[in-house]
């Protein structure tokens, strides 16, 4: 039975991943499976409820959230017609 297959678009990301594999002679799924484990494990994502406690703690301690949002708001520029 064939494996499922993943294409990369990145030549940089293609010969990383062969080099690895020849380095430690491993597979290259092998390779790329534990660089997105690793990198899911970096960046756990908050779950909705996490965001609304740390959004609610932020309020109590006086911080302006509506402040807060539009200094970080960039307009859109629309399309380039």
């Amino acid at each position: 039975m064939n494996a499922p297959q993943l294409s990369v678009r990145s030549k940089r990301a293609r010969d990383l991943a062969h080099e690895l594999s020849r380095l430690e002679g491993r597979p290259i799924h092998a390779i790329v499976e534990e660089a997105l484990v690793e990198y899911a494990r970096r960046h756990p994502r908050e779950s909705a409820e996490a965001f609304l406690k740390r959004m609610r703690a932020m309020a109590v301690e006086g911080v302006d959230l509506e402040e807060l949002i539009q200094d970080h708001r960039v307009p859109h520029g629309g399309i380039d017609l």
